[in-house]
């Protein structure tokens, strides 16, 4: 074996050996390390950790985005560091010839708040990334009394070239007048619905006469890949599909070799034959 072909063997297992980070045995900060050291290094422990959900096409054949699933449970004082590490990794996505669309949850105070809506601003413009792959997740609508503030928010975030996500859609009448207003992107459905029969198909239906994009979440059994499969969803993410992985695993999805080791295991044909 020649130097280069060594080389090139050494580099290939390093790439694809799963990241494991190096704790202390009892948890305590070691080395002596300062608060403001700690916090770097928290920093660069997240760009590894496995907090990105991979979200593909309803044939399972294609990575379509990703949920960058931290700002789910972010603190105040944890989300404007999470939300730009999730800038962070679309940019690092991006640079590798990758341009993967992600998808950033905001809790609804958060885009009521011109504080927020400032600092969000300032992030997205500073990373600098092409229309499209930056996507916002809003969780929740805020009550009548917050409605004008949290609609200009929004406004102020799409002059940027910022999609909107409606994350847990479950059909209310709220719901669909926001989305007929707002023009949303997409919306997210919840795949459990369906198994104890809460969300009726014809809220389905109706959904689809709107321009958005439909998401199907949380697929963890084989009966919501059928549901899914049924009601026309373009995209799917879950369990099923493909647990949570870091951001440098996320580029190598679409490898063949992994994408059949995955998708062989699930029923993802669908009858024009799209695998």
């Amino acid at each position: 074996m020649s130097p280069k072909s060594r080389l090139y063997t050494l580099v290939k297992a390093w790439k694809n050996k799963p990241f494991q980070e190096v704790r202390d045995a009892c948890g305590d900060h070691w080395l002596g390390l300062s608060d403001q050291a700690l916090e770097q290094h928290d920093c660069w422990s997240q760009r590894q950790a496995i907090s990105h959900e991979p979200i593909f096409n309803a044939g399972g054949t294609k990575l379509t985005g990703s949920l960058f699933r931290p700002l789910l449970t972010a603190t105040d004082t944890q989300l404007l560091r999470l939300f730009m590490e999730g800038l962070d990794t679309i940019s690092y996505w991006y640079r590798s010839g990758r341009p993967i669309p992600g998808i950033l949850p905001i809790p609804t105070h958060a885009l009521i708040s011109n504080h927020y809506i400032d600092a969000l601003s300032d992030l997205i413009l500073n990373s600098r990334l092409p229309v499209g792959l930056v996507s916002l997740g809003i969780q929740t609508l805020p009550n009548a009394e917050k409605a004008f503030a949290f609609k200009e928010g929004l406004l102020r975030l799409r002059r940027l070239g910022i999609l909107l996500h409606l994350m847990d859609f479950i059909g209310t009448a709220e719901q669909f007048l926001f989305l007929e207003e707002m023009q949303l992107d997409s919306l997210h459905i919840e795949m459990g619905q369906f198994r104890n029969q809460a969300l009726p198909i014809a809220v389905i239906e109706q959904a689809k006469k709107c321009s958005a994009q439909i998401y199907a979440s949380n697929l963890t059994l084989r009966i919501d890949l059928e549901n899914a499969s049924a009601l026309g969803i373009h995209h799917c993410y879950g369990g099923l599909m493909m647990p949570p992985v870091s951001r440098h695993q996320t580029l190598h999805i679409n490898d063949s070799r992994i994408a059949k080791a995955i998708f062989s295991l699930h029923p993802h044909k669908n009858q024009n034959g799209d695998k």
